[in-house]
């Protein structure tokens, strides 16, 4: 399997469009070119990591934090990340690391954590914005049906669990052919009025290529008529964080002992208890405490998240319970993710999760 066809397989789940501005998701080192034979799971990249995959042949290691977050001016080994960069390049392992794009997708990182602890109608707590475009174009009646297929499959045309949306108004569009065209319809040198349909569709950004693509190759036209517009809305099918319901309601305290067993979290730093059910549940892997407003807002009853200051428990304000479960241990679920997308989409290829527990947390 070439790496570029993996790259491809895991960037069409969760685009590097999706990363956060400070991220570094996506190829580090390595040649996209390359044919791998296996790929090796982690959360982390570490030069027990990067042993492991020696031992086992892999040619790729993905994890969900990037072994690089900013730029490094030199190589000479006296970091743990230059000696695991060299490392990987001496070897030919490619690095690749899916983290906020990752987090940021539906049935991504915060979808994991959700299906653990058992919640149901699940949904993105803070939505993307600025993420949707509207396509117009102009096409004639015989040849609309085919031109909405195409762009469809393109990835156009998707409104939360409907697909296949547009707008269609029927009207006429007017045009001049030059001596230099070979119009669809109409004569050169004169002033042509055809009976076309506008169509209106919205699809995610990073799909733009596609989409036009698709656009231009099914249009029986020369020159394709379109316009493209940037929306405001709330894009649900990505964001931070996840909002959910428990089937039942449960005490505090029985709700936090599940989750303590379930994340195998040595400890759990919370705000004061409310005396009070849990059933409406927010989470996000890693560092969320940003979004706890958003989930007071959304009347969660506790919002599990990690990497939590003092003086941010009393945000909480006794409003919510601000628990943090562990960095490691709210992701730890991470590469599960990676191998259900790599198996759904090539079955026969090797695919091996890393046996190196990675936290750099301990207790004493």
């Amino acid at each position: 399997m070439k790496i570029k066809e993996i790259i491809s397989c895991l960037e069409s789940f969760a685009p590097l469009s999706y990363q956060e501005s400070y991220d570094n998701s996506g190829l580090i080192t390595g040649d996209p070119g390359q044919s791998v034979e296996s790929v090796l799971l982690s959360i982390d990249v570490t030069e027990d990591v990067i042993d492991e995959a020696i031992s086992l042949g892999s040619g790729m290691i993905i994890s969900h934090h990037p072994i690089l977050f900013s730029a490094i001016k030199k190589l000479t080994g006296e970091h743990y990340v230059e000696r695991c960069i060299i490392k990987a390049i001496r070897n030919d392992i490619a690095l690749y690391a899916m983290h906020t794009n990752a987090d940021s997708v539906r049935e991504g990182v915060n979808r994991i954590i959700c299906r653990k602890i058992g919640l149901e109608n699940t949904r993105i707590l803070l939505p993307r914005q600025e993420e949707l475009r509207k396509l117009v174009f102009f096409v004639p009646p015989d040849h609309a049906q085919k031109v909405r297929e195409k762009i469809f499959e393109a990835g156009a045309g998707v409104i939360g669990n409907y697909d296949q949306c547009s707008f269609n108004l029927p009207g006429e569009g007017t045009f001049r052919a030059s001596e230099e065209t070979d119009p669809y319809v109409g004569e050169k040198g004169e002033l042509h009025t055809e009976k076309e349909i506008r169509v209106e569709t919205i699809f995610p950004k990073h799909r733009q290529s596609a989409v036009i693509e698709a656009l231009l190759g099914a249009h029986p036209y020369e020159e394709v008529a379109y316009d493209l517009y940037p929306l405001d809305n709330q894009y649900y099918d990505a964001g931070m964080g996840m909002i959910g319901q428990l089937p039942e309601p449960v005490d505090e305290k029985y709700f936090l002992k599940q989750i303590k067993n379930k994340f195998s979290s040595r400890i759990i730093r919370h705000s004061r208890l409310l005396k009070r059910k849990i059933q409406t549940v927010a989470v996000c892997g890693g560092s969320g405490s940003s979004l706890l407003k958003e989930a007071i807002r959304q009347e969660a009853d506790i919002f599990l998240t990690a990497d939590l200051k003092y003086h941010q428990f009393f945000d909480a304000d006794g409003k919510i319970v601000f628990a943090d479960i562990g960095h490691y241990e709210s992701e730890q679920f991470t590469a599960e993710l990676f191998h259900d997308i790599l198996l759904k989409n090539f079955p026969n290829f090797a695919v091996h999760f890393s046996k190196v527990n990675t936290n750099p947390v301990n207790y004493f």
